[in-house]
């Protein structure tokens, strides 16, 4: 435990005897003032961590780093008195450390110092305004000055116990599945919090949510909540409305006959730059969001969580960000979760495995209200045993626990349940041309490990997007090879899929064709976003081939497939960076065919 200054503070106080304020009491109120704690009970920027060494006393000290225009800042709010003298003091290590006071009521105050090698003292002394109840009190640095340290931070006079707290923020709706969902940020020098719903006081709670019910799906109700002390009760907060609604939380309705799907970067950041969900061009019908991780390959338990601040200065807040999901379902849009990626592998070995996935899955549909889900297992995610070799009757663990998972989410969530799958054409076209142990052994079982899958869930599968890019040149059912980036290899390899296809040109063991309605081509939107980029003529010059049987190139498709479903895209954000191209272009083609 720290010590806090008290001769130091006595002394300040004895020589402020001449001020009309209510002289303050030698305590400190700050909360974790050593950082002993951790950062617990202090709002610090993505940089702070307590570290041992250095330290002014006891085991531990704030250590953060300013990055950008960024003074990393750590601060905490104090409940204090009113017309009352304080004293904030710290002890600060590195070039340029403020300490600080914001709030006071007549005028905000700090001072600094410059001492990278040592630990030196900083103090400050101010009264309150005559209605302060609360300041806010920070240490940071300054642009580019690098790293500092603080310990001991002190807030030397008494507690505001004899005022109530202030009012609460608006509470977020943080679920409205059946029950209502509560959370807010807490309020300090409150002891507990009332919520109201429909202005009546329903709940004495101390932490700081709350679940409503017992509702009435469909009918909406405004809550509001209020902080209280010793002294009394806040105001209340700003309201908010929510009307709890089944457990499926898609809304009805079918997908239009053309679509664009678009995978959403919602939770990282790269060279495309973040894209808010309300701020997603209305040319999109289906919106992936990339992507659900697992915590473990062999876990089944997927998480997914916005992109973090530091990553997308600009990200929206949790609550906005399930507004604009709404408002794009309102809209008809579709918005799924996308599981995998690139680096996302997830391998189901287990039927442990199997219902952690079930589980988390539908913990993310059912916080976010989507409409469904996306597969985009890549890599070695899905394999074959050596001995499995009959597609339609899998046995390797991976292949039909995946399998039962996603007909669990279907038979939970019903009809409206949207699922794709964006698969590479390595583990499905490449199944033309390699399927059983074949010259290399065991690890040519992956060329087609997609197909149990796709074959075993056709009936409930909504649309297939084989990723036509990043791939070597594959074979067309015209046993010639196709190079990605030309109209002819989208036909040649959308073809297989309309068509059918033997495995390993075995007549007797054909794969069968999927509904036309069931098939959209997958594309990079730009030239940046993989390999196999197509011009936007090629790509219609291929769309015009299989949908109407004219200008084919030199590969002849077995048929005409006037129902083929439209377009997908990696990705929305970089179709932004590419000023929209993709989407403005291809969905004006789309619209104007029949």
């Amino acid at each position: 435990m720290k010590i806090p200054r008290i001769a130091a503070a006595l002394a300040l106080a004895v020589g402020m005897t001449a001020l009309s304020a209510t002289p303050a009491l030698a305590a400190n109120i700050a909360a974790n003032s050593g950082f002993e704690n951790g950062l617990t009970g202090w709002t610090c920027g993505a940089t702070a961590k307590t570290v041992s060494t250095p330290v002014h006393a006891g085991t531990a000290a704030l250590e953060a780093t300013a990055q950008g225009g960024d003074f990393a800042r750590c601060s905490q709010t104090v409940t204090v008195q009113p017309n009352t003298a304080y004293t904030l003091a710290a002890r600060l290590r590195g070039s340029y450390v403020f300490v600080g006071v914001n709030g006071n009521g007549v005028t905000d105050r700090n001072t600094w110092v410059s001492s990278p090698g040592a630990y030196q003292q900083a103090s400050l002394a101010f009264t309150t305004g005559a209605a302060t109840t609360s300041v806010t009190i920070y240490v940071n640095t300054w642009y580019g000055q690098g790293t500092y340290n603080a310990d001991d931070v002190t807030l030397d006079g008494p507690a505001g116990q004899d005022q109530p707290p202030p009012a609460p923020a608006r509470p977020t709706v943080t679920s409205d599945v059946v029950d209502v969902k509560l959370s807010w940020n807490a309020v300090a020098g409150a002891t507990g919090y009332y919520v109201y719903r429909g202005g009546a006081k329903v709940a004495t709670v101390t932490g700081t949510t709350y679940t409503a019910t017992g509702l009435t799906i469909g009918t909406p109700y405004t809550f509001e909540v209020s902080a209280f002390n010793a002294a009394g009760e806040s105001p209340k907060s700003q309201s908010v409305t929510a009307t709890p609604r089944n457990n499926d939380p898609r809304p009805p309705g079918p997908l239009p006959k053309r679509v664009l799907v678009g995978y959403l970067h919602a939770s990282f950041a790269n060279g495309s730059g973040y894209l808010r969900m309300r701020d997603v061009p209305s040319e999109w019908d289906v919106i992936n969001l990339a992507f659900g991780e697992p915590t473990s390959v062999t876990s089944g338990d997927i998480r997914f969580s916005q992109c973090p601040a530091a990553e997308c200065p600009n990200v929206e807040p949790e609550a906005e960000f399930i507004a604009g999901i709404r408002e794009k379902q309102a809209q008809g849009k579709k918005v799924l979760i996308s599981i995998g990626g690139q680096n996302g592998q997830v391998q189901l070995t287990s039927t442990a495995a199997r219902d952690k996935f079930v589980q988390s899955v539908s913990a993310i549909i059912d916080k976010y209200g989507l409409d469904g889900l996306d597969i985009d297992f890549e890599g070695h995610s899905l394999y074959l045993e050596p001995s499995d070799t009959d597609f339609r009757n899998p046995t390797t663990p991976v292949i039909t626990n995946l399998i039962a998972a996603i007909r669990t989410l279907k038979a939970r969530y019903g009809q409206n349940f949207v699922l794709t799958m964006a698969p590479e054409t390595f583990f499905v076209q490449l199944g033309y041309q390699f399927y059983g142990p074949g010259p290399n052994g065991a690890a040519d079982r992956r060329a087609a490990s997609y197909l149990p899958v796709i074959h075993a869930l056709r009936d409930d599968l909504t649309l297939l997007h084989v990723q036509d890019y990043n791939s070597g040149p594959i074979k067309g059912l015209d046993d010639q090879f196709h190079t990605m980036g030309t109209h002819d290899f989208h036909v040649a390899m959308t073809d297989m899929l309309l068509a059918g296809f033997p495995i390993m040109g075995n007549s007797a063991n054909v794969f069968p064709p999927l509904q036309q309605n069931q098939v959209a081509i997958g594309l990079p939107a730009a030239p940046w976003a993989g390999n196999g980029f197509t011009t936007v003529a090629e790509v219609q010059k291929a769309f015009d081939c299989l949908s109407k049987g004219t200008n084919c190139g030199p590969y002849r498709p077995r048929g005409v497939y006037p129902d083929l479903r439209g377009l997908m895209t990696w990705s929305i954000n970089w179709d932004k960076y590419n000023n929209f191209e993709f989407s403005r272009q291809h969905r004006a083609y789309l619209n104007a065919l029949p």
